[in-house]
């Protein structure tokens, strides 16, 4: 047992400890171990990212996950990685180009741009991956991966020459999320809504049959109507019924477009009557699929203007071109009025500028294996916690549709595609590409180039960055990494990628490994500040995790979070929660220091307490450590963390600090060594135990005090170090246990009411106070002493027959009757006029307190809440007074 310093400083532990268990190969997962196997796959960061709250809180879990299995015998591979994040790190890229070099990537060519990203990636890419090894991850760090890696790229491309071989991968144009900044199409997940002050235009269009009749239309896009080819209308609206199938003139450049029918439109929105421009809108493109509508695309890539027929507007930037438009409808006689309107809007996430709904040639999937996937969770096979997520997943996995998989960047998988040199252009140009042009020779799909690559033109696009995650659960491991990690056991992540990630991943399962990839999903919460705000950048209420670290340690930010982290509810986070983290690790720090500061010995644990008698609290405190382990595994089988982080903390706090290590400070007064000696080791079997169940969540502090308190062997880690399945008390008589458990809550109990007895009489901090008991039993005698010290009384003596002054302060118990005699302890005097002071003001508060729930007018008119608090407050007010007349009657 070697001392602990008088202070806890928790950085320069932890770094020791990480430093060693990596050392010790702690991490490392056993492919050939005979141990059953446990495995989860870290959802990849990618590769710009940079530590938050979020990743925080779900490698925490992960973390806790991976340590308890390893406590119970299995062996585990938690195994790490990072995603390309194809345009997160080529806008990166690309901006340091034109900062530094006042370059971009066409100037440097494809190749020599590449090297740049992956020397990027080599210098930048791997900070949150040293920010994780900071909150003390125990990832499998040898086997870490990266979706750009040789092995993994091969997967990727074997899964997209599969999948185009079975007819599933085609090429068309089709309406997709486009931005004009980084020109490329991107996934739903990376389109960020945000609400928006924005303008909605009233403009009427002159009936082609009727000149000046018109018909009003509303729109937030005039920029658009250059390519309108229809009027829409909903058959159900009244207003609009005998329009149906006539023709108006759109303004510019002039043309006949019809006025349809369609069920999508919204009668309550502006006029009821729609533009419909289906190269520009989602929406529009459904209608004019539907109708068999022209589809005319205005707008070149980067959100300029295409429309040579009207000159004024003819490459201007889109948003410009709006106020133009809007200028020129006006100078026509055809703008009604513009109203001011709230809507949401889609931005790139990366580039953060609003996306284009825009028809582009494009590489889509139709996803393999849905009635599998769709059942998988439906019947349980894959469990979702919390479980109301699996409605969710079932509605998206019904109105499935194709998947955009391609992106006009460079940094990601080159879609494996080339074409024959000499038709490269025409079939780049087709509408579509499926597996007639692979039978006819024309195009070649493959893992590998074409044997003759001079005569073929390969694909530009990249694949997107999705396409390479869904393959990540079997992906990263190798065949014997399969046959022992495969399925996985647990997925952690959010709720947000439901679609884009977790279901793709399950489908990908069972398309390329035919069994599911994953066992449980989690889903962990959103992190809120006070306000009720999601956290982010732009807000600035996101702290830095590492600055947190700094200041209250790993263990402190773990345990902090975790324990406000209920399952299925947002996380409200104030820093205060991660300070009360530091203070637990503090308090356990200290009290380990007590442990060696009345001994330094190193005694050894009976291996069973069968036989040793032993008193009340002790029994009590063992037999609760027995508790705390039923409950934990039962808090663990339903993933219900914050339980079992309260449950430790309960179980510390309370339990063993404030009741049990007060109740046995009089033992090491004791003459008898024998006596002080038994309540050691009761101190030792409860805090090794302790220790390795709080180790998921505090795993530094936890191997710090055990090796100082000489709970481990030699080269023995707490994180390896499997947990017990005996309970302490085997064999020990359960009505023994139950009998003491009796008492020592008798004792407690009757401890809290002299404590309470004190302060009422502002003696708490008072040691000479002596209390006189009426015993409720013969068994009251032997826990005296015990009641004396958690009392903080100089005293307490047994007397059956004690008859007290009229007015001694007395408190019922389970123990008995317990009198505390005031003489010499106060002055009566002083004393009186303190309570008839206190009695005048708590008087004066109930008096104004009652008088505003007399008042009609503010029972009536104030919130129900606000009533009923102030009613709340009278009560109080009423107790008090009674309890101060009480006291002051009995001086």
């Amino acid at each position: 047992m070697s001392e602990l310093p008088k202070a806890y400083e928790p950085q320069d532990v932890e770094k020791k400890w990480y430093a060693s268990w990596n050392d010790a190969g702690c991490f490392r997962a056993d492919e050939n171990s005979s141990k059953e196997g446990y495995s989860i796959v870290i959802p990849p960061p990618n590769v710009t990212g940079i530590l938050h709250l979020g990743h925080v809180l779900n490698n925490s879990i992960q973390d806790i996950l991976a340590r308890r299995a390893r406590q119970k015998g299995k062996e585990v591979l938690w195994l790490p990685g990072t995603d390309h994040a194809g345009i997160a790190t080529q806008t990166k890229v690309e901006r340091q180009l034109r900062e530094n070099e006042h370059m971009t990537r066409r100037d440097l060519g494809r190749e020599k741009f590449l090297e740049r990203v992956w020397d990027w990636k080599e210098e930048h890419g791997g900070i949150i991956i040293k920010q994780l090894k900071r909150l003390g991850c125990s990832c499998d760090w040898d086997r870490e991966r990266f979706t750009m890696d040789a092995e993994y790229s091969e997967w990727v491309a074997k899964v997209f020459t599969d999948l185009f071989n079975q007819g599933l991968i085609y090429r068309g144009k089709r309406m997709v999320n486009w931005c004009p900044v980084s020109l490329t199409a991107l996934s739903d997940e990376e389109v960020i809504m945000k609400p928006q002050n924005s303008k909605l235009y009233f403009m009427r269009y002159e009936l082609v049959d009727a000149p000046g009749e018109y018909l009003e239309i509303s729109t937030t896009r005039p920029e658009t109507l250059m390519g309108d080819t229809a009027v829409a209308v909903n058959p159900k609206d009244e207003r609009y019924g005998k329009y149906v199938g006539r023709k108006v003139r759109r303004p510019f450049p002039p043309a006949e477009i019809e006025i349809i029918a369609d069920d999508h439109v919204d009668v309550e929105f502006g006029t009821g009557a729609l533009k419909i421009t289906p190269a520009h809108d989602k929406n529009d493109f459904e209608i004019g699929q539907r109708h068999g509508l022209e589809i005319i695309d205005i707008m070149h890539p980067d959100g300029t203007i295409n429309c040579p027929e009207v000159p004024e507007l003819d490459n201007l930037d889109r948003f410009v071109a709006r106020r133009k438009a809007a200028a020129k409808l006006e100078e026509m006689g055809l703008l009604i009025k513009v109203e001011e309107y709230e809507n949401s809007v889609g931005y790139s996430e990366r580039a953060d500028v609003v996306i284009e709904p825009r028809i582009s040639m494009q590489w889509f999937l139709k996803y393999p294996a849905v009635p599998e996937a769709t059942e998988a969770v439906a019947n349980g096979d894959i469990s979702f916690r919390p479980e109301r997520w699996r409605k969710t997943y079932a509605n998206w996995m019904e109105n499935i549709q194709d998947w955009c998989i391609s992106r006009q960047l460079w940094w990601g998988h080159q879609i494996p595609v080339w074409y024959r040199k000499e038709k490269a252009t025409e079939l780049q140009e087709a509408e579509s590409l499926d597996m007639n042009d692979l039978q006819h020779g024309d195009i070649y799909v493959g893992t590998v180039p074409p044997t003759d690559e001079d005569n073929w033109v390969r694909d530009e696009d990249v694949m997107d960055t999705w396409f390479s995650s869904w393959l990540w659960p079997f992906a990263t491991m190798n065949e014997q990494e399969r046959s022992k990690f495969y399925p996985t056991a647990d997925l952690v992540t959010g709720p947000d990628i439901i679609f884009f990630w977790v279901a793709r991943m399950i489908m990908a399962g069972y398309q390329f490994t035919e069994e599911l990839p994953f066992k449980n999903v989690y889903f962990t919460a959103i992190i809120r500040d006070a306000q009720g705000r999601k956290m982010s950048k732009s807000l600035g209420n996101s702290p830095d995790p590492i600055d947190l670290m700094d200041k209250y340690g790993a263990d402190g930010l773990r345990f902090g979070l975790m324990r406000i982290a209920p399952v299925g509810s947002d996380i409200c986070f104030e820093e205060d929660s991660v300070a009360e983290g530091r203070n637990f690790a503090n308090k356990l720090y200290n009290a380990c220091r007590f442990r060696q500061m009345n001994s330094d010995a190193r005694l050894e644990i009976p291996a069973s307490w069968e036989g040793i008698e032993l008193p009340a609290t002790h029994l009590d405190i063992l037999a609760k450590l027995d508790g705390l382990f039923v409950s934990l595994e039962k808090s663990y089988a339903n993933y219900r963390f914050n339980e079992v982080c309260q449950q430790l903390y309960e179980f510390f706090w309370t339990e063993y600090c404030d009741k049990f290590l007060e109740a046995v400070k009089g033992d090491f007064r004791s003459e008898d060594p024998a006596v002080k000696e038994l309540t050691l080791k009761v101190m030792d079997t409860v805090m090794s135990r302790y220790l390795q169940c709080l180790h998921p969540f505090m795993p530094h502090i936890t191997e710090e005090l055990s090796l100082r308190l000489g709970f481990l062997a030699d080269d023995e880690f707490v994180m390896q170090k499997e947990l017990p399945t005996e309970p302490v008390l085997a064999g020990v008589d359960a009505a023994d246990i139950a009998e003491a458990q009796r008492v020592a809550a008798a004792v407690y109990q009757a401890a809290a009411r002299l404590r309470n007895l004190k302060a009422e009489y502002k003696l708490a901090n008072s040691r000479d106070v002596k209390f006189v008991l009426k015993p409720a039993g013969e068994w009251v005698t032997s826990q005296i002493d015990t009641l004396a010290v958690l009392a903080g009384a100089k005293e307490v003596s047994i007397d059956v027959d004690y008859a007290p002054e009229r007015g001694t302060p007395a408190a019922v118990t389970d123990i008995g009757e317990a009198y505390m005699p005031l003489d010499g302890l106060i002055d009566v005097d002083a004393e009186k006029k303190r309570l008839s002071d206190e009695i005048a003001k708590v008087e004066k508060d109930l008096q104004k307190c009652q008088g505003m729930l007399n008042n009609k007018n503010f029972v009536d008119r104030a919130p129900e809440a606000v009533v009923a608090v102030e009613r709340e407050r009278l009560a109080e007010l009423q107790a008090k007074v009674a309890q101060f007349n009480e006291m002051l009657a009995a001086l």
